[in-house]
């Protein structure tokens, strides 16, 4: 089973600008969690997935208490988050998109994408 949460937006202080780190701006996240496909029938009960409501909690944790330079170590430590607080993932692909790029040119955004596997 593949659960999506779809473009979560957080305000966030990230960035390799001290600007962006003092006045903050949006990010949004998307991610896709995988399960063992072998598993997945025998779900019945909320203990048998997981919980997207703490997943969309831990991501949002990370995502506006901690302050990151670059979407890459802000991306592998969602990753490395999400992999190791719920055993049930196979996989995790996420991604992260800044709207605001601080970039003499016009682009609607930046965004990293990350797979990770357990």
């Amino acid at each position: 089973m593949i659960i999506h949460m779809n473009e979560m937006v957080f305000y966030g202080y990230h960035g390799v600008h001290d600007e962006e780190r003092s006045l903050g701006q949006r990010f949004i996240v998307s991610v896709r969690l995988h399960t063992d496909p072998a598993k997945d029938a025998a779900i019945t009960k909320l203990d048998d997935t997981v919980d997207y409501t703490k997943v969309y909690d831990d991501i949002r944790e990370i995502m506006e208490s901690q302050q990151f330079q670059l979407l890459e170590v802000c991306a592998n430590t969602l990753a490395d988050k999400l992999i190791k607080s719920y055993p049930l993932l196979t996989r995790v692909e996420l991604s992260i998109q800044k709207p605001s790029v601080p970039i003499v040119g016009i682009l609607s955004s930046v965004e990293v994408e990350l797979c990770r596997d357990r």
